[in-house]
């Protein structure tokens, strides 16, 4: 079977290598322009995204514009073979239209119009802004949609940020009224008779602020989510003024690690997934935990449409914005490139090709250094990697056999982190997602990140912690996964509000109870210090023993149907269920009622991996800080087998037979690597 999908573009139908690339900030010099050109063929570059903050050279005053540079770089490009993924430039906007037109500058939430300056600085909802877009946008399309050199449509640049003024202020309440229909059931589902908060009018209904209303759970995720909607119908609208010119160019956006955006939703107006990978290697005494945490981010992007997406920016070298911009270590520039594509990367691209002369990020990581030559440490890594690329080209397109999905939910991400409940001083979603997440990512699981509305009839396995806002329609399809003899896991905070920041009222874990077998009567919070424990007896079901310590809350939860594996060690409710199991249909339910360690996390996943028949990249107990990922095309399967633990390691293969992609030799029974080591290995499927 061919599980491969079609190449981003039928153009470049190999892994594209490249970097932001700024032109418009060298047009005084066009032997710089001419020298990049060869540059780009030496260091294996094959594609450039350009013209991302060009919208003052491209229109340096109101209707005048000046495309004529621009002819002559995709020109160039395509008279030597490189390509251009072309930019809208609305990422920032020229200062005579700040000074022309005001009402294009974000208000902030304390009601002050913004001075010009910055990036993304502009309201989303302005007529105006929308007016100047369109004409920018449109002229591009028409210019360069059909031009040989240009591979896609790159929109805008990293979208994030919110406007308060009274252009949305009052989109916002038309959002509402969409929604609701009417004030009273907009008064219920925000519950504002608590402190007499009641609407009598739609205009008393403004945006969250920090000297007015911010203490309403509802109106706070309700705002979320039109922020989400107004950046998406932005987005909308920049695809279509460049769509009609040549509607075969793909399209995409580069996300970031944004917490403020609904990236599902926005994924929706694009055709394929990009995203801006900045890890801060070498802050620990190994990079284990950090490539585990970008391999989480890897993965919900790719997961956002099922398909490989795009590494649009990472550095090759440093950053300049950091705390501490560390130098990447010889060996991480190809294994945290690499390990993009390991993760369903089509593409390693760079901010930036060549390093500012001025302003803020002239000192941030480029392919090409202010020395201006190939003759840089940086330069051979990029060059390196490059040659390596061309030879994976067969990766392209390939999928992820995922058999485990974690749910990751931005409206529960939100409202969970705005609860005010038992552990205000740190609630650590984010962090307990990766720490279930980083349980797979050792043993060379794959795993897709994927949200509570979609289909989850493909998976074996299900983990979804700290559940907060739980749908009556979630809680539903859970019950039917397990039912039908899906593997979940849940744990502590779940099922407690619905989608409008309500609690579920008849016990916790609201619509998850019958699936989990438990009611949760009580959550205890701990302080920093406070450590529990949790006592797994021999010949549990589970057939793990022993004490693990727990910490930060512990849910009190009274067994229904549910079986217990797990007993509290202290405090007053020692001998209290801590780790249930409840069977349901031919499936099966667990669930930890306390925040458990790594230690726990390890030996419980690897018993839930063997239980559940979930398959790993490579069958084999892999090493601390060792790490294997798949992709395939359903005939042959590519494995990634990286080494981000500080120190060589051997690794012991299984009995199939594997290919080393870069010698083209068989491997043998085991693998040696060094410090920051990836090998590539094919496998007969």
């Amino acid at each position: 079977m061919n599980l491969k999908h079609p190449p981003v573009s039928p153009k470049l139908p190999v892994l594209m290598h490249g970097a932001d690339y700024n032109p418009d900030q060298w047009l005084h010099d066009p032997a710089i322009l001419k020298e990049d050109l060869r540059l780009m063929k030496l260091s294996g570059c094959n594609v450039m995204a350009v013209g991302i903050f060009s919208w003052a050279a491209l229109e340096p005053s109101e209707g005048r514009f000046e495309f004529e540079w621009l002819d002559d770089v995709l020109d160039s490009f395509a008279a030597n073979g490189v390509y251009a993924w072309l930019a809208t430039p609305t990422g920032a906007r020229p200062a005579w239209m700040s000074e022309k037109y005001p009402e294009v500058l974000r208000v902030e939430p304390n009601r002050v119009r913004n001075l010009h300056g910055m990036r993304h600085n502009h309201c989303y909802t302005s007529p105006v802004y929308r007016e100047k877009t369109a004409i920018i946008n449109g002229k591009l399309a028409e210019r360069y949609g059909n031009h040989p050199a240009v591979v896609g449509w790159h929109i805008s640049n990293e979208y994030l940020g919110e406007c308060h003024c009274d252009l949305c202020q009052e989109a916002f309440r038309q959002w509402l009224q969409n929604k609701y229909g009417t004030l009273e059931a907009l008064n219920f589902s925000w519950w504002t008779s608590f402190w007499a908060h009641t609407y009598t009018s739609w205009e008393q209904v403004v945006s969250p602020a920090p000297h007015g209303e911010f203490g309403v759970h509802g109106h706070n995720l309700d705002w979320r989510r039109f922020v989400t909607d107004q950046t998406a119908d932005f987005c909308r609208f920049e695809v279509a003024s460049v769509r009609s010119a040549n509607p075969a160019l793909p399209i995409t956006t580069n996300f970031h690690m944004i917490e403020s955006l609904d990236y599902r939703k926005l994924a929706e107006e694009i055709d394929v997934v990009s995203w801006d990978a900045y890890p801060t290697w070498h802050d620990k005494k190994d990079d284990a935990a950090l490539g585990s945490h970008f391999a989480f981010y890897h993965d919900l992007f790719r997961s956002l449409k099922r398909k490989p997406f795009l590494l649009m920016e990472s550095t090759p070298s440093a950053t300049n914005w950091q705390p501490v911009s560390k130098l990447k270590r010889p060996g991480m520039h190809k294994l945290s490139s690499l390990q993009a594509v390991a993760h369903g990367a089509d593409s390693v691209q760079y901010f930036q090709w060549r390093k500012s002369r001025g302003s803020s990020e002239k000192f941030h990581g480029a392919v090409v250094d202010h020395v201006g030559h190939e003759n840089t440490r940086v330069f051979r890594d990029v060059a390196d990697l490059g040659r390596t690329l061309a030879d994976l080209s067969e990766v392209v397109g390939t999928t992820t056999p995922s058999e485990t999905a974690i749910l990751f939910d931005w409206d529960n991400r939100w409202a969970v982190k705005d609860a005010q409940g038992p552990r205000n001083s740190g609630i650590h979603y984010e962090e307990t997602v990766m720490a279930h997440y980083q349980a797979f990512w050792k043993q060379g699981v794959p795993v897709d990140i994927v949200g509570s509305n979609e289909d989850l009839s493909s998976y074996k396995l299900i983990i979804a912690p700290m559940l907060y806002l739980c749908r009556e329609e979630t809680g539903r399809t859970l019950e039917s996964f397990v039912e039908n003899g899906g593997t979940l896991v849940t744990t502590y905070w779940s099922g407690v509000v619905d989608e409008r920041d309500l609690c579920h009222l008849g016990g916790f874990p609201g619509p998850l109870r019958k699936t989990l077998g438990v009611w949760a009567e009580e959550i205890d919070g701990l302080h920093d210090h406070d450590v529990n424990g949790v006592v797994l007896p021999e010949g549990n079901a589970l057939g793990l023993t022993g004490t693990f310590e727990s910490r930060e809350l512990c849910e009190i939860v009274h067994l229904e149907t549910a079986e217990a594996l797990g007993y509290y060690a202290d405090d007053f409710y020692a001998g209290q269920p801590a780790l249930t199991v409840n069977k349901l249909g031919r499936g099966r339910a667990y669930h930890m009622a306390t925040r458990l360690g790594d230690d726990f996390l390890s030996a419980f996943y690897r018993q839930i991996v063997l239980e559940a028949d979930i398959s790993r990249a490579l069958d084999t107990d892999l090493p601390e800080g060792i790490t294997a990922q798949v992709r395939t095309d359903g005939s042959s399967d590519y494995v990634f087998v990286m080494n981000f633990g500080g120190k060589p390691y051997r690794v012991e293969l299984d009995e199939r037979t594997y290919i080393d992609m870069e010698t083209g030799e068989p491997t043998g029974r085991h693998l040696d690597l060094p410090v920051y080591e990836v090998r590539v290995l094919k496998r007969a499927n």
